[in-house]
């Protein structure tokens, strides 16, 4: 989402988490066919005539799995359905190409290969951290994911550096 979103000339850097990150005419399904597919892909199940959504059982085991069983349960019910077009869609621009980048790598991400996040945070130059997480390492290392934005934050606008470390 970000890729192509972030060329708003408002935004001054990206801070990438365990994402897909196409560059201008590449679609996310190439991205995901130039490796061996993880775990978490053969749950993802048809959902309706235009949309998937990751099965309970897959979300549990798969992207959550280093969160409590009853979070990833109740996100695996709330989770938004995923358009089938999603995979095939080709980035117009990559924003990523102009803009300072931060990356997190998942290392024990089941849904997006480790692989691939490893090489896309390569191939943008990327400030890269690698955290021993699941796909949702938001949710399971927010503190750590928190301080990296704090970072890009800092080294994009220095100015305004006081105003985001300063205490409440």
């Amino acid at each position: 989402m970000i890729t192509q979103a972030g060329v708003d000339p408002k935004v001054k850097a990206l801070v990438f988490v365990a994402a897909f990150a196409p560059q201008a005419g590449e679609s996310v399904g190439d991205q995901v066919g130039a490796h061996a597919a993880p775990p978490g892909l053969s749950r993802i199940k048809e959902e309706g005539t235009n949309f998937l959504r990751m099965s309970v059982d897959g979300f549990v085991h798969d992207v959550a799995q280093d969160l409590p069983e009853d979070e990833a349960r109740v996100l695996a019910v709330v989770q938004a359905p995923l358009a089938k077009t999603t995979f095939g869609e080709q980035v117009t621009e990559a924003a990523w190409t102009a803009r300072p980048n931060w990356y997190v790598v998942s290392t024990e991400d089941r849904a997006v290969s480790v692989d691939l996040q490893r090489e896309l945070a390569a191939r943008m130059e990327a400030k890269t951290t690698e955290l021993n997480a699941s796909h949702m390492s938001l949710l399971s290392m927010p503190e750590a994911v928190a301080d990296i934005i704090v970072d890009a934050v800092a080294a994009t606008a220095p100015l305004q550096e006081s105003l985001v470390t300063a205490d409440p």
